[in-house]
């Protein structure tokens, strides 16, 4: 049977010829900018229609999904574009499909012109509006959810719009100096005491500078920028995760993914207008800071205190130079949660501390010994060079707890969000006898299964896995796999429902030489495959569902694959050929029950859900007070919330944990190994889900 990888590659080879086939067909003899964007536009959509999993249909329907994203990304937060620009925009709702089979870009160029246009007059607004006080005495709101705005009817009304929008940050600049102010006061510093005028004029300021930063850095966005907007807009109708990179993207995309450059470690894409976090990787100074998430908005960027600068609106690889930096400087990153809430995340750059990718292990000491396994994510090895892979890593720390005496083990892939399929693989092998872990289906619809062909099982102890929103792809596929075989009891979150497979397809590699004059062209990034449990559910879109579900602070918010634009759906094949376990059988109802009443009993966890339904009201209620003390009233009780639930975090119960000898003698007299060390084990003794993983192999598996 052919390998994953072979008839991946088999695919793609299929795919690269039908690519050079088209490119002959759609050559021009002229080397012009138009000739080449009808080539691109034109190779991109063959190279959808014959290499995604599920192609669309080019049709009215595709066109309005696609108009309807791209109207979106253009200008979300309505600041730019006027109704009557929306109007004759909608003329060509439904004709993309036809602009697209002749290579045409006559909706994007109408599109370009207009916020060109408008890009210019609202510069005006902004300079006007900034140049006076701001009433914050008055009594109005501003509404700051893009999707519940409309576009204005003319230009006095969108100025007005620009004049709440303003007033709003200058509202909250205004309120942190007064926060500062006092916090000074109350410690008896002394500095210059302020009027309310006076900060008022200096934040006015402030958000001046930004602005003629931001509109500085707006005023160099290309056609060329602009066009990949439009054509995301296009590959996003097919799934969220199949999109065009184009050359200077793909290649800040393939640093931040290898982690060659030192800067914070986050991946971060554009999507609706704003700077968002896709993923944390792990071992980087994002990943060990811990404050910031995927899904996490990025709005402002600061070289450690120097004033911040507005990323909104900002082309993504400028947002990315100003991220960036030299170890040891530090970065401050404003940032709208997916709770509607603003953070101030201060990061130190570094190069990403490999040690803290890997699996680590701890021993839990009480009644029992119960081991511990944290695995970021699952790498793996793949160029063949001696490097690290994560099926045996885990598979090694598992052999320590053994011999150190385990009793139970509990394997972390929280926040995990994937990697190497095969390690995920051969770590499901370790816990069950031989048999299917997944199943891979790609577009022609045939189903690969992925077996565990030793018959070994390493550790056949009590088992507990915990996961999170941000568990995805082969975290996904391990806790299905253990779930599906009544192995393991899954614990935490339901996961984020990522069960597809993407792959990268350099453009310029497809086109002949012929093409040289117009290359480089950049690279389509295309979902191929999709994952399936051997129960033969799919992990996309549901995810996981755990067997004992823990309160969490995200609960209740717009999270996951589910939430992104036309997701590829939930399905079913065939179940594959497989036993359950039926060494220590599980008795769900007693683990689901007993933990119940633990967690109604844990005044951490009713805090938790007291968070989660608070931070759900926030999120629904996207409208905020431009007065003054209003906002500070709010921003009171916010802190005041937060700080009675740091207050019941410390009277959590805390866990013994050690590392193993043989650990901590491979830390020697490294300080900064030590320091994470210490980190790390700190931040287990209070974790109370782990405490409830604890919890159910001691009263319930054993």
């Amino acid at each position: 049977m052919l390998s994953l990888t072979t008839r991946l590659k088999i695919m793609l080879s299929v795919l690269a010829v039908i690519l050079l086939t088209a490119s002959f067909i759609f050559y021009r003899s002229t080397t012009t900018p138009e000739g080449k964007n009808e080539i691109l536009l034109k190779v991109l959509m063959q190279g959808l229609n014959t290499g995604h999993f599920q192609p669309e249909k080019l049709d009215d329907n595709f066109s309005k999904k696609a108009f309807k994203l791209y109207l979106e990304r253009l200008d979300y937060n309505k600041k730019f574009l006027l109704s009557s620009d929306v109007a004759k925009l909608r003329k060509y709702e439904t004709a993309i499909d036809d602009q697209l089979r002749q290579g045409s870009y006559e909706l994007f160029d109408l599109s370009a012109d207009l916020m060109e246009q408008r890009l210019k007059e609202s510069e005006a607004y902004y300079q006007e509006i900034l140049a006076k006080p701001f009433d914050f005495t008055k009594e109005e709101s501003i509404e700051l959810d893009g999707e519940k705005l409309a576009f204005a009817k003319d230009k006095n009304e969108l100025k007005e719009a620009w004049r709440k929008q303003l007033k709003y940050q200058t509202l909250v600049r205004l309120a942190d100096m007064q926060k500062e102010q006092d916090q000074a006061q109350a410690k008896g510093e002394k500095k210059e005491v302020k009027t309310t005028e006076q900060m008022e004029a200096e934040a006015r300021k402030k958000i001046l500078d930004l602005y003629k930063d931001l509109y500085t850095r707006l005023n160099r966005t290309t056609r060329d920028d602009r066009r990949a907007t439009y054509i995301n807009a296009i590959t996003n109708v097919y799934d969220p995760h199949s999109g065009y990179f184009p050359p200077k993207a793909k290649s800040d995309f393939d640093i931040e993914f290898t982690g060659r450059l030192e800067g914070i470690g986050a991946s971060l894409q554009e999507k609706d207008g704003q700077i968002k976090v896709a993923e944390i990787v792990p071992g980087s100074p994002s990943y060990l800071q811990g404050d910031l998430k995927p899904g996490d908005a990025i709005q402002k960027v600061a070289q450690g205190s120097k004033e911040p600068v507005i990323v909104e609106g900002m082309r993504l690889d400028d947002a990315i130079q100003l991220i960036r930096g030299k170890k040891g400087t530090e970065v401050r990153l404003t940032v709208k949660k997916p709770n509607g809430s603003i953070k101030v995340i201060p990061i130190i750059r570094d190069v990403i501390v490999f040690e803290e990718t890997y699996a680590q292990s701890a021993m839990i000491d009480g009644k029992d010994k119960i081991g511990y396994i944290k695995l970021p994510g699952f790498y793996a090895d793949f160029d063949g060079n001696g490097g690290p892979n994560s099926g045996e890593d885990v598979k090694r720390e598992v052999e320590k707890l053994k011999a150190a005496g385990m009793q139970g083990l509990v394997l972390d892939l929280r926040n995990n969000g994937g990697g190497s399929l095969s390690d995920a693989v051969e770590m499901a092998g370790l816990f069950i006898p031989q048999g299917p872990i997944v199943q891979v289906k790609d577009a022609r619809g045939k189903a690969l299964v992925l077996d565990d062909r030793d018959p070994q099982v390493q550790y056949g102890g009590p088992l507990v896995i915990l996961v999170n929103a941000n568990s995805a792809s082969a975290s996904e596929i391990l806790a299905a796999a253990m779930q599906d075989y009544k192995r393991a009891v899954i614990v935490g979150s339901p996961t984020y429902g990522k069960g597809t497979v993407q792959q990268f397809f350099e453009l310029d590699q497809a086109l002949p030489s012929q093409f040289d004059a117009y290359k480089p062209f950049g690279a389509l990034k295309l979902t191929t495959q999709k994952f399936y449990r051997v129960n033969g559910g799919t992990t996309q879109l549901r995810g996981v569902t755990p067997d004992v579900i823990l309160p969490d602070v995200y609960t209740y918010l717009e999270f996951g694959e589910k939430e992104q634009d036309y997701p590829l759906p939930f399905d079913e094949i065939k179940p594959a050929n497989y036993k359950t376990w039926t060494n220590g059988k599980i008795n769900l109802n007693e683990v689901q029950s007993h933990s119940r009443e633990r967690i109604s009993n844990n005044k951490s966890f009713a805090l938790i859900k007291e968070s989660a339904e608070r931070l759900k009201k926030q999120s629904d209620n996207t409208v905020r007070s431009l007065s003054l003390k209003k906002y500070m009233e709010e921003e009171k009780q916010a802190e005041a919330e937060a700080k009675r639930y740091e207050a019941a975090q410390k009277e959590v119960p805390v866990l013994t944990v050690n590392r193993l000898a043989e650990d901590l003698k491979a830390l020697g007299t490294d300080t900064a190994k030590v320091a994470r060390n210490k980190e790390f084990l700190k931040s287990l003794k209070q974790d109370i889900y782990l405490e409830e993983a604890v919890e159910i192999i001691t009263k319930d598996l054993k």
